[in-house]
């Protein structure tokens, strides 16, 4: 019996499972899904030489490919997916930046029909409930307090889709809309933040559970005021978001929330912007100029970081490259981490039997040679 056309072994790579990294290990697919067993004469693929690891999950990521989440046409959304997915990112949520509540409501509407479609795994409203204070490249005459009302408007609009709010909790409405969010079982991040300890202590104890990009865009860590950083790394509810692209986070910053919050409350992202796989020059983020110029994206007033041009192929060859840490640590922060807050761990973040055939080949380098997702190959580990 000749085996399933849409079936495949592939075998002789370091497979890194929820269980460890196994040598010599296979994974089979089997049309869009893992299977557990091989079927007859089923071809195989030799990665001898190179590692499987589970396609990844990127939960903060505003554009790429010259196209943005916040603002672009439903065939610009899709280039931005496409070019994050030929970096191995095979789950990926829409981030928006900070807009007017009716703007943030029409795109969620249209964002929710790639939710729908299965193109995009959520939406996230970064914006507009954060703090002047702490506003990075976002536009402070469109900030507003988190009204629990507006909160639930976008939540509406966006049809059941939405994953994740940022807000910085300690500004009136804060803790409010954090509860709200909490019973719907949206995820409340704290971010862009000027709270106090003792402030952001309170918005976890009310239901948040996610710091975005930690060190990004809060006070910072002081022995006499330790700010958001000290609670959101100690508490063992929060999963804190990590940019390690070389520009957001020293080395040092970076090694210190993996030693205090363990990998297993790590979520690395991208926070891209347009530029991410497209290159240098001006772009739009919102209603804000930016500036790419080699590879780091700023505002073109006030020269504020205006997200980067990241993508998590990237993050994760420096993650084991540069700041040495252990490859299942990362594949820990880069897929299960997130896959599990956006409530989709049944489906993706690990490579297990049953769960969708999402998956990156790196090289021995840990340079990506391979993506495949749901069962087809984005790129081809075998072609060039």
């Amino acid at each position: 019996m000749a085996g399933r056309a849409d079936s495949t072994v592939l075998a002789g790579a370091r497979v890194v499972l929820p269980t460890g990294t196994v040598e010599d290990g296979r994974v089979i697919v089997e049309g869009t899904r893992i299977a557990g067993s091989v079927p007859e004469g089923a071809p195989t693929v030799d990665l001898s030489g190179h590692w499987v690891v589970p396609g990844f999950v990127d939960m903060h990521n505003h554009g790429g490919g010259g196209a943005s989440f916040t603002s672009g046409t439903v065939d610009e959304v899709l280039t931005g997916i496409r070019t994050h997915r030929e970096h191995g990112t095979t789950t990926l949520v829409a981030s928006t930046v900070t807009g007017e509540i009716d703007f943030l409501a029409q795109r969620a509407g249209v964002l929710s029909e790639l939710v729908e479609q299965g193109d995009l795994a959520g939406i996230h409203f970064e914006g507009p409930f954060i703090s002047p204070c702490r506003k990075g490249a976002h536009s402070e005459d469109l900030l507003r307090h988190p009204d629990p009302a507006e909160v639930r408007k976008l939540m509406d609009a966006a049809r059941g889709t939405a994953k994740m709010f940022t807000l910085a909790t300690e500004l009136p409405g804060g803790i409010e809309s954090v509860r709200l969010l909490a019973e719907h079982g949206v995820i409340a991040a704290i971010g862009h933040t000027d709270a106090t300890y003792e402030q952001t202590v309170e918005a976890i104890d009310a239901g948040a559970t996610v710091a975005t990009h930690l060190f990004n865009a809060m006070p910072p860590l002081a022995h006499r005021e330790p700010g958001p950083i000290a609670a959101l790394l100690e508490d063992e509810r929060i999963t804190v978001e990590l940019i390690n692209d070389g520009t957001h986070l020293h080395p040092a910053a970076l090694e210190l929330a993996y030693h205090h919050a363990g990998a297993h409350r790590v979520a690395l992202i991208t926070d891209a912007m347009d530029a991410a796989g497209f290159g240098d020059g001006r772009y739009q983020l919102g209603p804000l100029a930016v500036e790419v110029k080699d590879g780091v994206a700023r505002l073109v007033e006030g020269n504020s970081i205006a997200g980067s041009t990241l993508t998590l192929d990237t993050a994760f060859h420096r993650a084991v490259t540069i700041d040495r840490i252990p490859v299942d640590d990362v594949v820990q922060s880069i897929s299960a981490n997130p896959a599990r807050l956006l409530g989709v761990y049944d489906r993706v973040g690990s490579l297990e039997p049953g769960k969708d055939a999402d998956l990156v080949v790196l090289d021995a380098d840990f340079t990506l040679k391979g993506v495949m997702r749901k069962g087809e190959w984005i790129i081809d580990p075998q072609i060039g």
